[in-house]
């Protein structure tokens, strides 16, 4: 434990929100985190970003009377990827209200569908409405020697 070193500002970078908008496009799985009977709840979900002029949605499809779908208030939703070779990795977290989607509306499939993995009972269809967008990447350290004389 004693090799433990704390993160530098060096090491941890800002993301920007294009960036962050860039990496939401680029991934389909994340996890969206709700209040259920007084205790949080974590779940994976398939997701799409939507952007439709200057605003952003995170569209989702879940099972309807499940724990995301029977939340409307507000939640986070992130998503990440990890190197733990080189002990670097990015998040993005979307914080925002979820809310319900008819999807009977115009265009509404082509423009929000996330195609769910599990598509046979995933017919709620939910937005999360963003007030806040925020990224981090963490940069890996330079390399060393890989054995330690102390």
């Amino acid at each position: 434990m004693g090799n433990v070193r704390p993160v530098t500002d060096e090491r941890l970078e800002e993301l920007t929100l294009d960036d962050c908008l860039a990496l939401l496009r680029a991934h389909r799985v994340g996890r969206v985190a709700v209040v259920v009977h007084d205790a949080p709840l974590v779940l994976p979900v398939n997701y799409r970003l939507v952007e439709v002029g200057e605003r952003n949605w995170v569209a989702l499809r879940t099972r309807r009377g499940g724990p995301v779908a029977s939340t409307v208030m507000r939640v986070a939703f992130e998503i990440d990827g990890v190197d733990e070779v080189h002990r670097e990795g990015w998040s993005v977290l979307v914080r925002g209200t979820l809310q319900p989607v008819d999807p009977t509306a115009a265009d509404f499939r082509e423009r929000f569908d996330p195609d769910p993995w599990l598509a046979d009972d995933r017919d709620a269809w939910l937005v999360i409405e963003p007030f806040s967008i925020t990224g981090r990447r963490l940069h890996g350290a330079d390399a060393e020697w890989p054995f330690s004389l102390a």
